[in-house]
């Protein structure tokens, strides 16, 4: 089978996030199947940016296309959308003829992707297949305010309806969109779910040593004799790290300590916060390579995630650093009220209410009381869950039946 993968954001290991459809296109190669990924050459979610042109990788087909760089999400960055989206139109009949895929993805977070998508699958006779990551535009209205009626929000909603009126098969990361989806048009019998997973060869090699300045924070944080409480990813608005913050602070004279890693646009006005109020058990360290990941959530005692409290998630969540704090046998405290809950389906933690900071601070307390037996426990169910449930070899499996 041939398959054309449009996602504007895709990334590498090499590159930065966003990883899902490198590890989906490299088990599909394995397969047997021949995948071409199209991807735009400047995105804000990678660490590196490719060269525009083509590559091949681990045997996928990559296409950079060029686009214009941008920040933060004004008009530069729909500008960027927008090049990217002229560039697909123009090329369809070229992807149609000369790499005639058997399916189509459209899977740009951003919906409008269907369209060109569609237009090669019709030309080619392919199999149009819509993938979604995130609900546009109910996710920038309901997470950022915009306005439904903003001309941009209008655009996304035009997007949506197109590609459950005409995809084939509509693909979602998000368990619980069955009723949203529906009210735009589709045919749940169209409607597959295939979570976000991990590459399970990144979890059987010796992890990377870890960089210096994070590895001597952790040690000083044990050294102390602390419970370690880690996070590792974002600094925005939807992981709700001022939640942390307030636990810490609620937390202040208690044996725990805070250890941060990542980058956004957030982060400054959090260091702010660190230094106001004397955070001293809070250290926020810059992002770290994934391949560093393993090694820095195998010295914490607890992982911790969180999320807003906003009614977005009722649809569900698929969170990719959870899946790693659960391979890396992290006992997970989890603030979050969504459709579903991963960490209490494998019982590998506790989830407390979002947004609250004596909420994270008591759970937090509960955990570290735990006999580590109990710990231990916890680590190895959540491990096990993502082995049979999350796992790429098994997602991509998974996402083939949407294909055929």
């Amino acid at each position: 089978m041939n398959i054309l993968y449009l996602n504007h954001y895709a990334g590498t290991p090499a590159l930065g996030m966003e990883y899902r459809p490198y590890f989906l296109a490299r088990e599909w190669v394995r397969l047997g199947h021949r995948v071409q990924v199209v991807a735009a050459d400047h995105s804000h979610v990678r660490a590196r940016q490719p060269r525009a042109g083509d590559e091949t990788i681990d045997g996928v087909s990559w296409r950079w296309v060029s686009t214009p760089p941008y920040r933060g999400n004004g008009f530069a960055r729909f500008r960027n959308i927008l090049a990217f989206l002229r560039a697909l139109w123009s090329d369809a009949p070229r992807w149609a003829a000369a790499f005639r895929p058997d399916a189509v993805i459209a899977s740009s977070t951003y919906p409008m992707d269907i369209w060109p998508a569609r237009r090669i699958a019709r030309l080619a006779g392919a199999r149009l297949v819509h993938e979604v990551h995130d609900l546009w535009p109910l996710s920038p209205i309901e997470l950022s305010g915009m306005s439904p009626w903003h001309p941009f929000a209008l655009l996304c909603q035009r997007a949506e309806d197109a590609a459950c009126r005409d995809a084939d098969a509509v693909v979602s990361m998000l368990p619980k969109v069955h009723a949203h989806l529906a009210s735009r048009g589709l045919d749940l019998g169209r409607l597959h779910i295939v979570p976000n997973g991990i590459d399970p060869a990144e979890w059987e090699r010796a992890p990377a040593p870890l960089d210096p300045a994070v590895a001597a924070a952790l040690d000083a944080a044990r050294g102390d004799g602390r419970v370690v409480v880690g996070y590792a990813g974002s600094m925005g608005e939807p992981n709700a790290l001022d939640t942390l913050l307030d636990a810490a602070r609620l937390l202040r004279g208690e044996p725990f300590a805070f250890v941060l890693v990542g980058d956004g646009h957030l982060r400054s006005r959090l260091e702010a916060r660190v230094r106001e109020e004397r955070l001293a058990s809070v250290e926020l360290l810059p992002p770290i390579p994934k391949a560093q990941i393993p090694a820095f959530l195998a010295r914490l005692h607890i992982a911790w995630i969180g999320w807003q409290r906003v009614p977005i998630y009722r649809f569900g969540i698929a969170p990719n650093k959870l899946m790693d704090y659960m391979m890396a046998r992290c006992v997970v405290l989890h603030a979050v009220e969504a459709g579903n809950d991963p960490v209490a389906e494998a019982g590998c933690g506790l989830t407390v209410v979002p947004e609250d900071g004596a909420a994270t601070a008591d759970g937090l307390r509960r955990l570290a009381a735990l006999p580590a037996a109990e710990r231990r426990a916890m680590g190895e169910r959540g491990r096990a869950f993502v082995q049979a449930h999350h796992t790429y070899p098994v997602l991509a499996a998974r996402f083939l039946e949407a294909l055929q």
